[in-house]
């Protein structure tokens, strides 16, 4: 089994300093990785910082969402219908608030499987992803006609919109 610091470098805040739908798109590939355990991610979901409803920022900043409007590369995570938490990585510059919510990666498919799978919680809101025991790292780049841009599932506000990752079966 590889070590953690053998699944490429740490992405640094300029890769999550840029659009949600365009790092959702280049997260697919890369490695969530939790201590000592780690996971190709496969599957994401871009909220954008206007014009969605389904983004918990579109009613504007609160203390839930304060961090969303902070710097890029940070961990919003929060707990969904009381029962699973939901990690999504801030980006977009300070500020702005969007975010990419992880879906699927390795073994686990849906993002509530995933953190628990993963030991996420929300003691991780707020983490800096570029340093720190919870990061994301360079992975392997994923061919355009090997992914699939579809709607969102599981929601019923700005569901049209074709902002779901994932990397074709």
């Amino acid at each position: 089994m590889k070590s953690r610091n053998e699944f490429g470098t740490i992405l640094d805040r300029n890769f999550f300093c840029r659009r949600a739908t365009v790092v959702a798109r280049e997260l697919l590939g890369q490695w969530l990785v939790h201590g000592d355990l780690r996971a190709q991610i496969f599957e994401t979901e871009a909220y954008l910082p206007e014009g969605d409803e389904a983004a918990h920022a579109y009613v504007g900043r609160t203390k839930r969402t304060e961090v969303i409007f902070g710097p890029p590369g940070h961990a919003y995570v929060y707990l969904n219908y009381g029962i699973h938490f939901m990690l999504n990585v801030v980006v977009e510059e300070e500020g702005v608030p969007g975010c990419v919510l992880i879906r699927g990666a390795g073994e686990w498919r849906g993002p509530g499987r995933l953190t628990r799978g993963m030991g996420i919680a929300l003691s991780h809101y707020g983490v800096d992803l570029t340093r720190g025991d919870l990061t994301i790292r360079r992975g392997q780049n994923i061919p355009d006609e090997n992914v699939l841009r579809t709607p969102r599932i599981g929601i019923r506000k700005s569901s049209e919109m074709l902002l779901r990752f994932l990397i074709a079966p």
